[in-house]
């Protein structure tokens, strides 16, 4: 299984910079993490590690390639509990997230319903919650499966980061083949549930891993808290079982990629690199 890492190793800096950055790190694969629709004065000014989902996805691809990269998924993360708005990122941008993928043979696209942001969001039940994810997803699942290309729901909010909550939506939706799961193991943990017993139920809907470890501190927030963004300590230095995911895991066919979400030295990525591939493959990196 391959270990890449996010490409927003520096947020103020243009695509470019952070392959290098991730090239000197040693790795030689990453997400397509920062994305958009339409054009972005900053990332035209290279200010901004993001792709837009409209750009030519060849074009992108080839600058991988250039820098000796392969793209482990596109990432389309949307606020799927809000109400649709031209202004959030949401149905349309995931459906151009899968065809950009499947243009340049990349088989997942995660997404993710964050935590709830508007106050209507909030006065929700589960099972309006639910309804209104998988309305959200419905169109992006028929279109991934013509495609060739899996959308992988993300534990970071207050349905997908509970087996329950992930098992309704995906009975919601008819349990398509073009719908699995990427499993964050910091998401899930922080959000309340066992990131170990996520692996066991969902073993067989499990495509990709964002990998991270948290620290004490988080304890107290757990249950409150829909992601924490970056983790900056060394996987299997913190309070979540990264080993006891790893061991129920390492056996699947469907994992072939994963990715750090990590932010620090390049030594600290290079150290949880190394605990995965120890772990998962039983030789240290």
């Amino acid at each position: 299984m391959d270990v890449g890492v996010f490409l927003i190793l520096n947020r103020g800096a243009s695509l470019v910079e952070n392959l290098r950055l991730a090239k000197e790190a040693g790795f030689d694969c990453a997400d397509l993490t920062y994305t958009h629709s339409g054009a972005a004065m900053m990332e035209r000014s290279g200010l901004i590690p993001s792709v837009s989902l409209d750009a030519n996805p060849f074009d992108i691809r080839r600058l991988f390639d250039a820098h000796g990269f392969r793209i482990l998924s596109v990432c389309a993360h949307a606020p799927l509990l809000e109400p649709s708005s031209p202004a959030r990122f949401g149905t349309p941008e995931i459906m151009k997230a899968v065809r950009f993928a499947a243009a340049i043979g990349v088989r997942e696209v995660v997404t993710t319903e964050f935590y709830a942001q508007s106050e209507w969001s909030r006065r929700l039940s589960h099972e309006q919650r639910v309804t209104i994810v998988a309305e959200k997803l419905y169109e992006p699942c028929r279109l991934a499966g013509d495609c060739g290309v899996r959308i992988c729901l993300e534990p970071h909010g207050p349905v997908t980061c509970s087996v329950e909550g992930l098992k309704d939506i995906m009975d919601m939706l008819g349990n398509p083949e073009s719908l699995g799961i990427n499993l964050d193991t910091g998401n899930a943990w922080l959000g309340g549930a066992d990131p170990v017993e996520m692996a066991r139920v969902f073993k067989d809907r499990i495509h990709h891993i964002h990998w991270k470890d948290l620290g004490a501190e988080f304890i107290e927030k757990r249950g409150s808290l829909y992601g924490s963004g970056f983790s900056d300590i060394e996987l299997g230095s913190g309070v979540i079982d990264i080993a006891g995911v790893i061991e129920v895991l390492r056996d699947s066919p469907l994992i072939q990629g994963s990715t750090l979400e990590i932010s620090g030295a390049p030594e600290l990525l290079r150290a949880s690199a190394a605990y995965v591939k120890k772990h998962w493959n039983g030789v240290a990196a």
